[in-house]
């Protein structure tokens, strides 16, 4: 057994790091060289190539994916009166972007195999006032989308997907994001491309993509670039600034050309990791592959047993000492946040999948920054911290 003192921290191994290179700072330059920082042809360029990469007839750019969530809800019409379902286990964002329409977040707890909502539960909540429901692809793996998308269609019940993590991530032939109405997208700096910030928007729906269009950008009824006279525009609804500028749409661009080597190392670094832990039956670490459900490989989550015999913050504190980085996705059931708990009256034990997974995960890297010897390292390191707990 190696002591803490013995172990190779020299080199650092940070949970994420952007993958920015000379590619992007030429792309940036580029564009801060000339005339057009905002509604430029560097964002309809991203919005087209991102289009095409993930099939869906149209992308629209915003400057977050919690943007990207609260205008398809706003322009879906979900209102004050309304409920959405939203899984227990996701960013806080799924459920704020809910707040922001005046509608009310409905939480159903997720799967065990999966960590993604369980249809199941959706069932058994649906009613008439249950207008919309978000299916967070969790860490990367799509939900199951055949048991969801019956229960949501008998109802004529809207479907949004919250695809932060799940660039690229398929469900039989088709990746997500063309399962709704709308799939939402981030482009934080450790996510599978970055814009720096940012966030895309997929639909199939024209109109509906025009909304969005004029939604992002103040309520403008005329863009632009179809002003036929400079500066005169009428506001015709209650719009926001949600706009996605050149810089970092030249920035998406060039991510975009580079994804699919990053999501070869992604899986490798997963396959590489998984193959160690599965020498402690105790540990639950998800299949990537599930049913038709084909992950994306944003990280590998470790989660410990329920019983709390193994104590995260030792494991989480060895790491450190070996110069792992790790995370947790997420630090707390949504509902049992205190401003969810506080406002809805949700109490410890309503969703014990969520629950379990918000106390005993710890993330761990598989991004692209990681070589093949970091991931060897990491599992050695996450072998030896669980040895050290026991």
């Amino acid at each position: 057994m190696t002591s803490t003192d013995e172990r190779d921290t020299d080199q650092q191994v940070p949970f994420g790091r952007p993958m920015l290179d000379a590619d992007e700072i030429e792309a940036v330059t580029r564009v801060l060289s000339g005339p057009t920082l905002v509604h430029g042809p560097a964002t309809r360029d991203f919005e087209e190539a991102f289009s095409r990469r993930i099939g869906a007839d149209r992308a629209i750019s915003v400057s977050s994916c919690t943007a990207a969530l609260h205008l398809s809800l706003l322009v879906s019409e979900v209102s004050r009166g309304d409920k959405v379902i939203v899984p227990a286990m996701t960013h806080v964002a799924t459920a704020h972007a809910v707040e922001y329409c005046g509608a009310t977040p409905v939480f159903v707890d997720v799967e065990a195999e999966s960590g993604n909502i369980d249809p199941r539960r959706i069932a058994e909540i649906m009613a008439d006032d249950v207008r919309a429901a978000i299916a967070v692809h969790y860490l990367g793996l799509p939900c199951d989308m055949d048991a969801i998308m019956p229960i949501l269609a008998e109802r004529n019940t809207l479907l949004i997907e919250d695809c932060a993590l799940a660039v690229d991530a398929t469900y039989g032939e088709k990746k997500v994001g063309t399962f709704g109405r709308a799939g939402c997208f981030s482009f934080y700096p450790i996510k599978h491309v970055t814009t720096l910030e940012g966030g895309m928007i997929t639909t199939d729906d024209d109109r509906f993509a025009e909304l969005l269009q004029q939604r992002k950008a103040f309520g403008y009824d005329r863009s632009l670039t179809q002003r036929s006279k400079p500066g005169i525009y009428d506001v015709t609804v209650l719009g926001y600034n949600y706009r996605m500028n050149e810089v970092e749409a030249a920035i998406g661009l060039k991510q975009l050309e580079k994804l699919d080597t990053h999501q070869q190392v992604r899986a490798r670094n997963y396959s590489i990791l998984k193959e160690v832990l599965s020498e402690h039956a105790e540990i639950t670490v998800f299949d990537t592959v599930q049913g038709k459900a084909n992950s994306s490989h944003y990280c590998l989550n470790a989660v410990l047993p329920q019983d709390g015999s193994i104590d995260r913050d030792s494991v989480v504190a060895s790491l450190k000492a070996s110069g792992i980085g790790t995370s947790v996705h997420y630090p707390e059931a949504v509902p049992l946040m205190s401003y969810y708990r506080e406002k809805y009256g949700y109490v410890p034990g309503q969703f014990p999948v969520a629950e379990w997974l918000a106390a005993q995960t710890i993330s761990l890297p598989v991004g692209p920054h990681i070589s093949e010897g970091d991931a060897e390292r990491i599992g050695s390191a996450f072998n030896f911290a669980i040895e050290e707990s026991q």
